[in-house]
């Protein structure tokens, strides 16, 4: 799609400009009467003069137009293609600690949903569970990755992601003109719990079942679900879930489209002190072929192996993008170029 990424990404026209007044400033109103209501200058020179700069302002205003019309009609085959399909994003990261991009965040989920497809927002809360278990002296402890769960840590967690992250972002939701419902895992034993193999990390669960008759449900009556990576086991237990594995079971679960990870890197990179390296797109032998080589370590191995995951169980494609890059969102499900690592079966 020709520069359609570059004009998502502000260098031509800016995404907040299609979500405003489309009749605010328009060039309508003034193309046709703008040199008829200026105020004209006793001297002939300052005239013209002024008559030539509202004309400048008048072309300025019809480019930035077309402009707007450019970026909807390039991403017409890509909402043809997908809508009604049902697509999952995992948030965090930095994406969940910066107000600016919580709510360009935000506004895309909505656009997407506007233009007919079906998003399903999972999400965790690490940063604001770190404050809140600083507030009462707590220590935050982690073991390969995972916060390690103690009952009164647990007790927090579910407070944190249930009770405030998950209604600030339907909140939130709601501010920019859609429609959410806000659950967790336990609500309708969405998610089924387990204690973790490793006895070590305390309430950190692994996930034993899903069941998506909620989700469907809230999905078919135009809400966007978003859902908070609590689950409880059958006797009621509360468990702490990865909100990437959260998601791609989910996804996995739904059959869904797409799965997206959002992250604080561009995606997979080949070298990961050089961004020109990001690798745009690979199969789940390439991936593999890369952790095997040492060239994915650390924390992207897990969300790699999520996203593999969630392919083997029939998802189409699944995305790691970066979070702090505005309308990373957008750039990846609407233009050929994304802007993170695409992976498929």
């Amino acid at each position: 799609m020709e520069a359609l990424a570059g004009r998502l990404s502000g260098k031509n026209v800016s995404l907040q400009s299609l979500r405003s007044n489309p009749l605010a400033g328009s060039p309508r109103s003034s193309s046709t009467s703008a040199p008829s209501v200026s105020v004209r200058a006793k001297k002939k020179g300052n005239t013209i003069s002024a008559t030539l700069s509202l004309t400048a302002a008048t072309a300025a205003s019809a480019s930035a137009a077309k402009d707007r019309v450019d970026v909807l009609a390039e991403a017409l085959p890509f909402i043809q293609r997908f809508q009604g399909k049902t697509v999952v994003v995992k948030y965090g990261g930095a994406a969940m600690k910066d107000e600016t991009l919580k709510d360009g965040v935000i506004k895309d989920l909505v656009l997407l949903a506007c233009v007919g497809l079906r998003p399903i927002f999972v999400h965790g809360g690490g940063p604001e569970i770190n404050s809140w278990l600083a507030r009462l002296g707590i220590q935050p402890q982690f073991k390969n990755g995972l916060r390690v769960t103690d009952a009164a840590t647990m007790e927090v967690v579910e407070m944190v992601l249930v009770g405030r992250v998950n209604k600030s972002l339907v909140s939130l939701i709601h501010q920019a003109g859609g429609a959410a419902v806000g659950l967790s895992g336990i609500d309708g034993r969405v998610i089924t719990a387990r204690a973790s193999s490793d006895p070590g990390l305390g309430f950190v669960g692994e996930i034993s079942a899903i069941d998506t008759g909620l989700i469907r449900g809230i999905a078919r009556d135009g809400f966007i679900p978003v859902i908070a990576s609590v689950a409880a086991d059958g006797k009621g237990q509360a468990y702490n879930i990865n909100a990437d594995i959260a998601a791609g079971e989910i996804a996995a679960s739904l059959g869904a489209e797409k799965l997206i990870l959002m992250t604080d890197v561009p995606g997979i990179l080949t070298d990961r002190h050089d961004h020109s390296t990001l690798v745009r797109q690979a199969d789940i032998k390439g991936v593999r072929g890369l952790v095997d080589g040492g060239v994915v370590t650390g924390g992207m191995i897990p969300k790699v192996e999520c996203c593999v995951r969630s392919l083997a169980q029939g998802v189409r494609a699944a995305h790691i993008i970066d979070g702090r890059l505005s309308h990373s969102l957008l750039l990846e499900i609407l233009t050929d170029e994304g802007s993170g690592t695409m992976i498929t079966g």
